[in-house]
């Protein structure tokens, strides 16, 4: 109940924020938008940035013979918690990006009835269409690389927790499979976080296309 009273203030809160960008800065929500998948696309890096490492150290862990197995815990736990914190900014940054994309959508349907001009009307719609089937898109990957992150975070807690209990050589040999297993799983995550990222990058090159086109006149 109190992270869920939480998520509303935090949101209210936001709201609040970027209407007063709007009014006092004279930033547009395009312009927010375009900047929070930046932010968003930042975090994704981040996190992908922590899984590759994380991925080096479990091919370290499977090939090394001189660290010891504390030393080798330590730094298993170490990446979980880096991966885990990168996972959670992701999953705000994509809740921050659908609350200003929906904001700009709703702003620029209601706005397309201010247009006089039929042509720049019609221009208007179509980028609008075009606009959200690239958000669409974009939305898709995000949430899907938030999906694909969770699984992954869990088995690879799992084996930090294993390695913590069982400290000893029968543990090393027991999560040699799962090591090498769990490394398939990061490499496959670290592709989908490329795929969303060039995804994010079309839906700004849209969104600054259609900064090019006249706004219309408020009456």
């Amino acid at each position: 109940m109190i992270n869920f009273i939480k998520a509303i203030l935090n949101k209210r809160l936001r709201k609040a924020y970027y209407q007063s960008r709007e009014s006092l800065l004279g930033h547009q929500k395009r312009d927010i938008v375009v900047m929070q998948v930046g932010q968003a696309c930042e975090s994704l890096k981040d996190s992908r940035d922590q899984f590759v490492d994380a991925l080096d150290k479990f091919k370290s862990i499977v090939n090394v013979k001189d660290s010891s197995l504390e030393q080798r815990y330590q730094q298993l736990k170490r990446r979980y918690d880096l991966c885990k914190g990168k996972a959670e900014q992701v999953s705000q940054k994509i809740q921050v990006v659908e609350e200003i994309s929906e904001a700009l959508f709703n702003e620029w349907e209601a706005e397309l009835a201010l247009y006089s001009n039929r042509a720049l009307k019609a221009r208007s719609q179509q980028q609008l269409k075009k606009s959200r089937q690239q958000y669409a898109r974009l939305l898709k990957a995000l949430q899907n690389a938030e999906t694909r992150m969770h699984p992954v975070l869990a088995a690879f807690q799992d084996q930090v927790l294993f390695l913590k209990h069982n400290l000893n050589a029968h543990a090393i040999a027991a999560l040699r499979h799962e090591f090498m297993e769990m490394g398939v799983d990061i490499s496959r995550l670290i592709e989908v976080m490329e795929k969303t990222i060039s995804e994010a990058s079309q839906f700004v090159a849209v969104l600054v296309e259609q900064k090019q086109l006249p706004a219309p006149v408020r009456k």
